[in-house]
Protein backbone atom coordinates (compact mmCIF):
# COMPACT_ATOMS: atom_id res chain seq x y z
CA UNK A 1 0.00 0.00 0.00
CA UNK A 2 1.48 3.34 -1.09
CA UNK A 3 1.45 6.75 0.57
CA UNK A 4 -1.92 8.26 1.49
CA UNK A 5 -2.94 11.90 1.11
CA UNK A 6 -5.42 13.73 3.35
CA UNK A 7 -6.55 17.34 3.04
CA UNK A 8 -8.19 19.25 5.88
CA UNK A 9 -9.17 22.85 6.56
CA UNK A 10 -10.69 25.49 4.34
CA UNK A 11 -9.17 29.01 4.27
CA UNK A 12 -5.91 27.62 5.66
CA UNK A 13 -5.46 24.03 4.55
CA UNK A 14 -3.27 21.15 5.57
CA UNK A 15 -2.08 18.35 3.30
CA UNK A 16 -0.82 15.28 5.16
CA UNK A 17 1.08 12.59 3.28
CA UNK A 18 1.36 9.40 5.32
CA UNK A 19 2.87 5.98 4.77
CA UNK A 20 6.11 7.38 3.38
CA UNK A 21 9.17 5.18 3.13
CA UNK A 22 12.42 6.54 4.59
CA UNK A 23 13.75 7.48 1.14
CA UNK A 24 10.54 9.26 0.06
CA UNK A 25 10.59 12.08 2.60
CA UNK A 26 13.88 13.84 1.58
CA UNK A 27 12.74 14.61 -2.02
CA UNK A 28 9.56 16.23 -0.69
CA UNK A 29 11.53 18.31 1.80
CA UNK A 30 13.97 19.36 -0.91
CA UNK A 31 11.12 20.43 -3.16
CA UNK A 32 9.70 22.48 -0.31
CA UNK A 33 13.04 24.25 0.19
CA UNK A 34 13.18 25.06 -3.53
CA UNK A 35 10.04 27.18 -3.33
CA UNK A 36 10.23 30.93 -3.06
CA UNK A 37 9.94 31.70 0.68
CA UNK A 38 6.72 33.64 0.03
CA UNK A 39 5.19 30.58 -1.62
CA UNK A 40 6.21 28.03 0.99
CA UNK A 41 3.56 26.30 3.07
CA UNK A 42 4.57 25.43 6.61
CA UNK A 43 6.09 21.95 6.86
CA UNK A 44 5.91 19.45 9.69
CA UNK A 45 6.34 15.81 10.65
CA UNK A 46 3.17 14.83 12.54
CA UNK A 47 4.15 11.15 12.83
CA UNK A 48 6.79 8.69 11.66
CA UNK A 49 6.51 8.25 7.90
CA UNK A 50 4.30 11.33 7.54
CA UNK A 51 4.81 14.86 6.26
CA UNK A 52 2.37 17.78 6.55
CA UNK A 53 2.13 21.01 4.58
CA UNK A 54 -0.07 23.87 5.81
CA UNK A 55 -0.84 27.06 3.96
CA UNK A 56 -3.14 28.92 1.63
CA UNK A 57 -4.68 27.23 -1.41
CA UNK A 58 -2.27 29.23 -3.60
CA UNK A 59 0.78 27.94 -1.69
CA UNK A 60 -0.41 24.33 -1.80
CA UNK A 61 -1.28 24.51 -5.49
CA UNK A 62 2.16 25.95 -6.24
CA UNK A 63 3.72 23.04 -4.37
CA UNK A 64 1.50 20.58 -6.26
CA UNK A 65 2.59 22.06 -9.60
CA UNK A 66 6.27 21.53 -8.77
CA UNK A 67 5.48 18.09 -7.41
CA UNK A 68 3.88 16.98 -10.66
CA UNK A 69 7.02 17.80 -12.66
CA UNK A 70 9.58 16.26 -10.29
CA UNK A 71 10.62 12.77 -11.40
CA UNK A 72 12.14 12.05 -7.98
CA UNK A 73 8.68 12.06 -6.36
CA UNK A 74 6.64 8.81 -6.46
CA UNK A 75 3.81 9.02 -8.99
CA UNK A 76 1.23 7.95 -6.40
CA UNK A 77 1.95 11.28 -4.72
CA UNK A 78 2.91 13.61 -7.58
CA UNK A 79 -0.04 12.71 -9.82
CA UNK A 80 -2.68 12.84 -7.07
CA UNK A 81 -2.11 15.98 -5.03
CA UNK A 82 -3.20 18.48 -7.70
CA UNK A 83 -6.53 16.76 -8.51
CA UNK A 84 -7.28 16.21 -4.82
CA UNK A 85 -6.69 19.91 -4.12
CA UNK A 86 -8.96 20.86 -7.02
CA UNK A 87 -11.72 18.67 -5.60
CA UNK A 88 -11.25 20.03 -2.09
CA UNK A 89 -11.46 23.62 -3.27
CA UNK A 90 -14.49 23.15 -5.49
CA UNK A 91 -17.54 25.21 -4.53
CA UNK A 92 -19.68 25.34 -7.69
CA UNK A 93 -21.88 22.28 -7.18
CA UNK A 94 -25.28 22.20 -8.86
CA UNK A 95 -27.85 19.41 -9.07
CA UNK A 96 -30.37 19.23 -11.93
CA UNK A 97 -33.55 17.32 -11.02
CA UNK A 98 -36.64 17.07 -13.23
CA UNK A 99 -36.34 20.56 -14.66
CA UNK A 100 -35.13 22.21 -11.45
CA UNK A 101 -31.51 23.12 -10.72
CA UNK A 102 -30.35 23.33 -7.13
CA UNK A 103 -27.36 25.62 -6.57
CA UNK A 104 -25.69 23.63 -3.81
CA UNK A 105 -22.62 25.86 -3.87
CA UNK A 106 -24.68 28.99 -3.39
CA UNK A 107 -26.36 27.99 -0.13
CA UNK A 108 -27.05 25.01 2.08
CA UNK A 109 -30.14 23.05 1.01
CA UNK A 110 -32.67 21.48 3.36
CA UNK A 111 -33.85 17.88 2.91
CA UNK A 112 -37.02 17.27 4.90
CA UNK A 113 -37.48 13.80 6.40
CA UNK A 114 -40.80 12.05 5.69
CA UNK A 115 -40.97 8.58 7.21
CA UNK A 116 -44.13 6.71 6.23
CA UNK A 117 -43.35 3.99 8.75
CA UNK A 118 -44.89 2.74 11.98
CA UNK A 119 -41.53 2.29 13.73
CA UNK A 120 -38.95 4.95 12.84
CA UNK A 121 -36.96 6.12 15.85
CA UNK A 122 -38.27 9.71 15.94
CA UNK A 123 -41.61 9.96 14.14
CA UNK A 124 -42.73 6.36 13.67
CA UNK A 125 -46.47 6.14 13.00
CA UNK A 126 -47.04 9.89 12.70
CA UNK A 127 -47.23 9.89 8.89
CA UNK A 128 -48.14 6.32 8.03
CA UNK A 129 -51.43 7.58 6.59
CA UNK A 130 -50.79 8.83 3.01
CA UNK A 131 -53.00 11.87 3.46
CA UNK A 132 -51.17 12.99 6.60
CA UNK A 133 -47.84 12.30 4.91
CA UNK A 134 -48.66 14.51 1.94
CA UNK A 135 -49.93 17.22 4.27
CA UNK A 136 -46.66 17.11 6.19
CA UNK A 137 -44.67 17.32 2.95
CA UNK A 138 -46.59 20.45 2.00
CA UNK A 139 -45.89 21.92 5.43
CA UNK A 140 -42.16 21.21 5.12
CA UNK A 141 -42.14 22.81 1.67
CA UNK A 142 -43.76 25.94 3.11
CA UNK A 143 -41.18 25.98 5.93
CA UNK A 144 -38.23 25.96 3.51
CA UNK A 145 -37.52 22.37 2.50
CA UNK A 146 -35.73 22.11 -0.85
CA UNK A 147 -36.13 18.33 -1.09
CA UNK A 148 -38.34 15.73 0.55
CA UNK A 149 -36.79 12.37 1.49
CA UNK A 150 -39.47 9.66 1.68
CA UNK A 151 -38.76 6.32 3.32
CA UNK A 152 -40.97 3.32 3.99
CA UNK A 153 -38.59 1.13 5.99
CA UNK A 154 -37.08 2.01 9.34
CA UNK A 155 -33.28 1.64 9.37
CA UNK A 156 -32.88 2.46 13.05
CA UNK A 157 -30.36 0.29 14.95
CA UNK A 158 -31.69 -3.24 15.32
CA UNK A 159 -34.40 -2.84 12.67
CA UNK A 160 -35.56 -5.94 10.80
CA UNK A 161 -35.71 -5.89 6.98
CA UNK A 162 -39.04 -5.08 5.33
CA UNK A 163 -40.48 -6.84 2.28
CA UNK A 164 -40.41 -4.99 -1.05
CA UNK A 165 -44.17 -5.33 -1.35
CA UNK A 166 -44.84 -3.61 1.95
CA UNK A 167 -42.27 -0.89 1.34
CA UNK A 168 -43.82 -0.11 -2.05
CA UNK A 169 -47.32 -0.11 -0.58
CA UNK A 170 -46.25 2.51 1.93
CA UNK A 171 -44.28 4.88 -0.28
CA UNK A 172 -45.69 4.88 -3.82
CA UNK A 173 -48.94 6.76 -3.15
CA UNK A 174 -47.03 9.36 -1.14
CA UNK A 175 -44.25 9.82 -3.70
CA UNK A 176 -46.75 10.22 -6.54
CA UNK A 177 -48.72 12.91 -4.74
CA UNK A 178 -45.76 14.80 -3.22
CA UNK A 179 -43.94 14.94 -6.56
CA UNK A 180 -47.06 16.06 -8.41
CA UNK A 181 -48.51 18.47 -5.85
CA UNK A 182 -45.47 20.22 -4.35
CA UNK A 183 -43.06 20.51 -7.26
CA UNK A 184 -40.21 19.82 -4.84
CA UNK A 185 -37.68 17.13 -5.83
CA UNK A 186 -38.36 13.86 -4.06
CA UNK A 187 -35.73 11.46 -2.75
CA UNK A 188 -36.56 7.83 -2.03
CA UNK A 189 -34.81 6.40 1.01
CA UNK A 190 -34.26 2.74 0.07
CA UNK A 191 -31.50 0.19 -0.49
CA UNK A 192 -33.60 -2.08 -2.74
CA UNK A 193 -33.17 -1.69 -6.50
CA UNK A 194 -36.70 -2.70 -7.42
CA UNK A 195 -38.19 -0.30 -4.87
CA UNK A 196 -35.99 2.46 -6.28
CA UNK A 197 -37.08 1.61 -9.84
CA UNK A 198 -40.78 1.89 -8.97
CA UNK A 199 -40.24 5.03 -6.89
CA UNK A 200 -38.36 6.78 -9.69
CA UNK A 201 -41.12 5.90 -12.13
CA UNK A 202 -43.61 7.37 -9.63
CA UNK A 203 -41.86 10.74 -9.52
CA UNK A 204 -38.77 10.50 -7.31
CA UNK A 205 -35.54 11.90 -8.74
CA UNK A 206 -32.96 10.88 -6.10
CA UNK A 207 -32.08 7.51 -4.60
CA UNK A 208 -30.83 7.85 -1.02
CA UNK A 209 -29.14 4.49 -0.37
CA UNK A 210 -27.93 3.81 3.18
CA UNK A 211 -25.73 0.98 1.87
CA UNK A 212 -23.76 3.13 -0.55
CA UNK A 213 -25.02 0.98 -3.49
CA UNK A 214 -23.78 -2.24 -1.82
CA UNK A 215 -26.89 -4.11 -0.63
CA UNK A 216 -28.54 -4.34 -4.05
CA UNK A 217 -26.21 -5.03 -7.03
CA UNK A 218 -28.56 -3.38 -9.55
CA UNK A 219 -29.07 -0.13 -7.65
CA UNK A 220 -26.49 1.96 -9.51
CA UNK A 221 -27.79 0.76 -12.89
CA UNK A 222 -31.38 1.58 -11.91
CA UNK A 223 -30.37 5.12 -10.99
CA UNK A 224 -28.42 5.53 -14.22
CA UNK A 225 -31.25 4.22 -16.37
CA UNK A 226 -33.68 6.73 -14.84
CA UNK A 227 -31.28 9.69 -14.92
CA UNK A 228 -31.54 9.90 -11.13
CA UNK A 229 -29.11 11.34 -8.63
CA UNK A 230 -27.74 9.08 -5.90
CA UNK A 231 -26.76 9.69 -2.29
CA UNK A 232 -24.01 7.21 -1.43
CA UNK A 233 -23.93 6.69 2.32
CA UNK A 234 -21.40 4.93 4.51
CA UNK A 235 -22.57 2.13 6.77
CA UNK A 236 -20.63 -0.42 8.79
CA UNK A 237 -22.66 -3.64 8.86
CA UNK A 238 -26.44 -3.64 8.44
CA UNK A 239 -29.20 -1.87 10.40
CA UNK A 240 -29.71 -5.08 12.37
CA UNK A 241 -26.10 -5.33 13.64
CA UNK A 242 -24.39 -2.01 12.86
CA UNK A 243 -24.28 -0.81 16.47
CA UNK A 244 -22.76 -4.04 17.81
CA UNK A 245 -19.40 -2.58 18.89
CA UNK A 246 -18.29 -0.77 15.69
CA UNK A 247 -14.50 -0.36 15.56
CA UNK A 248 -12.33 1.66 13.17
CA UNK A 249 -8.56 1.92 12.79
CA UNK A 250 -8.86 5.13 10.76
CA UNK A 251 -12.40 6.49 11.04
CA UNK A 252 -12.44 9.22 8.40
CA UNK A 253 -9.98 7.39 6.17
CA UNK A 254 -12.17 4.28 6.10
CA UNK A 255 -15.34 6.28 5.49
CA UNK A 256 -13.70 8.22 2.66
CA UNK A 257 -12.42 5.00 1.08
CA UNK A 258 -15.87 3.38 1.28
CA UNK A 259 -17.52 6.40 -0.31
CA UNK A 260 -14.85 6.60 -3.01
CA UNK A 261 -15.51 2.96 -3.94
CA UNK A 262 -19.25 3.72 -4.03
CA UNK A 263 -18.62 6.64 -6.38
CA UNK A 264 -16.73 4.28 -8.71
CA UNK A 265 -19.67 1.85 -8.66
CA UNK A 266 -22.00 4.66 -9.69
CA UNK A 267 -19.70 5.96 -12.41
CA UNK A 268 -19.20 2.49 -13.92
CA UNK A 269 -22.96 2.02 -14.04
CA UNK A 270 -23.38 5.28 -15.95
CA UNK A 271 -24.38 7.74 -13.23
CA UNK A 272 -22.70 11.08 -14.09
CA UNK A 273 -20.42 12.50 -11.43
CA UNK A 274 -22.59 15.62 -11.20
CA UNK A 275 -25.45 13.40 -9.96
CA UNK A 276 -23.48 11.76 -7.14
CA UNK A 277 -23.65 12.93 -3.52
CA UNK A 278 -22.01 11.42 -0.44
CA UNK A 279 -23.09 10.99 3.18
CA UNK A 280 -20.78 9.87 6.04
CA UNK A 281 -23.66 7.92 7.65
CA UNK A 282 -23.96 9.46 11.09
CA UNK A 283 -25.28 6.78 13.44
CA UNK A 284 -24.89 3.91 11.00
CA UNK A 285 -22.24 1.74 12.60
CA UNK A 286 -20.73 4.48 14.76
CA UNK A 287 -20.43 5.20 18.45
CA UNK A 288 -21.17 8.59 19.99
CA UNK A 289 -17.46 9.42 19.80
CA UNK A 290 -17.29 8.37 16.14
CA UNK A 291 -20.24 10.62 15.24
CA UNK A 292 -18.73 13.62 16.99
CA UNK A 293 -15.37 13.07 15.27
CA UNK A 294 -17.02 12.79 11.85
CA UNK A 295 -18.76 16.14 12.24
CA UNK A 296 -15.54 17.76 13.47
CA UNK A 297 -13.60 16.34 10.51
CA UNK A 298 -16.28 16.54 7.84
CA UNK A 299 -14.09 18.72 5.63
CA UNK A 300 -11.99 15.64 4.80
CA UNK A 301 -14.80 14.39 2.55
CA UNK A 302 -14.25 17.31 0.17
CA UNK A 303 -11.45 15.35 -1.53
CA UNK A 304 -14.19 13.17 -3.05
CA UNK A 305 -15.33 16.07 -5.22
CA UNK A 306 -19.05 15.50 -4.54
CA UNK A 307 -21.67 17.43 -2.55
CA UNK A 308 -21.95 16.25 1.04
CA UNK A 309 -25.25 15.29 2.69
CA UNK A 310 -25.31 15.30 6.49
CA UNK A 311 -28.04 13.56 8.48
CA UNK A 312 -27.75 14.15 12.23
CA UNK A 313 -31.32 15.10 13.02
CA UNK A 314 -32.54 13.99 16.47
CA UNK A 315 -30.15 11.04 16.49
CA UNK A 316 -29.17 8.97 19.50
CA UNK A 317 -25.67 10.42 19.95
CA UNK A 318 -27.24 13.86 20.50
CA UNK A 319 -29.44 12.36 23.17
CA UNK A 320 -26.39 10.77 24.79
CA UNK A 321 -24.54 14.08 24.93
CA UNK A 322 -27.52 16.08 26.19
CA UNK A 323 -29.14 13.38 28.33
CA UNK A 324 -32.25 13.66 26.15
CA UNK A 325 -33.85 10.22 25.69
CA UNK A 326 -36.84 11.66 23.80
CA UNK A 327 -35.82 12.43 20.17
CA UNK A 328 -38.12 15.47 20.15
CA UNK A 329 -35.94 17.03 22.87
CA UNK A 330 -32.87 16.98 20.60
CA UNK A 331 -33.70 19.96 18.39
CA UNK A 332 -31.11 22.32 19.90
CA UNK A 333 -28.44 19.61 19.72
CA UNK A 334 -29.37 18.99 16.10
CA UNK A 335 -29.00 22.72 15.42
CA UNK A 336 -25.42 22.64 16.72
CA UNK A 337 -24.52 19.72 14.47
CA UNK A 338 -26.15 21.39 11.47
CA UNK A 339 -24.27 24.65 12.00
CA UNK A 340 -20.90 22.96 12.50
CA UNK A 341 -21.55 20.57 9.63
CA UNK A 342 -22.26 23.44 7.27
CA UNK A 343 -19.11 25.23 8.45
CA UNK A 344 -17.15 22.06 7.67
CA UNK A 345 -18.59 21.74 4.17
CA UNK A 346 -22.04 20.09 4.19
CA UNK A 347 -24.17 21.07 1.20
CA UNK A 348 -27.46 19.40 2.19
CA UNK A 349 -28.72 18.75 5.71
CA UNK A 350 -31.37 16.07 6.24
CA UNK A 351 -33.67 17.17 9.05
CA UNK A 352 -37.02 16.62 10.77
CA UNK A 353 -37.46 20.19 12.08
CA UNK A 354 -37.43 22.05 8.80
CA UNK A 355 -38.51 25.50 9.95
CA UNK A 356 -35.89 25.73 12.71
CA UNK A 357 -33.05 24.20 10.67
CA UNK A 358 -33.76 26.43 7.68
CA UNK A 359 -33.05 29.41 9.93
CA UNK A 360 -29.94 27.73 11.35
CA UNK A 361 -28.65 27.03 7.84
CA UNK A 362 -29.37 30.55 6.61
CA UNK A 363 -27.52 32.11 9.55
CA UNK A 364 -24.59 29.72 9.28
CA UNK A 365 -24.31 30.34 5.54
CA UNK A 366 -24.17 34.09 6.17
CA UNK A 367 -21.24 33.63 8.55
CA UNK A 368 -19.33 30.99 6.58
CA UNK A 369 -19.64 32.68 3.21
CA UNK A 370 -18.51 36.01 4.63
CA UNK A 371 -15.27 34.56 6.00
CA UNK A 372 -14.20 31.74 3.69
CA UNK A 373 -12.66 32.75 0.40
CA UNK A 374 -10.56 30.54 -1.85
Amino acid sequence: MGPGIRITGRGCMTVTVSGLAADQTPPLEALHRALDPRDRPAIGRPAPGALSLSGTPFQLRRFAELLASDIAIPRQISSRLGPLLDRSLRSDFTLALRGRTLDLGGRTHIMGVLNVTPDSFSDGGMFADPGRAVEHARAMAAQGADLIDIGGESTRPGAEPLSEEEELRRILPVIERVAAETGIPVSVDTYKANVARRALAAGASIVNDISGLRFSPDMARVAADHGAAVVIMHIKGTPRDMQANPVYEDLLGEITGYLEAGIELALRAGVPRDRILVDPGIGFGKTKEHNLAIIAGLDELRVLGCPVVLGTSRKRFIGAVLDAPDPKDRVEGTAATVALGIAAGAHIVRVHDVAAMTKVARMTDAIVKSTIEY
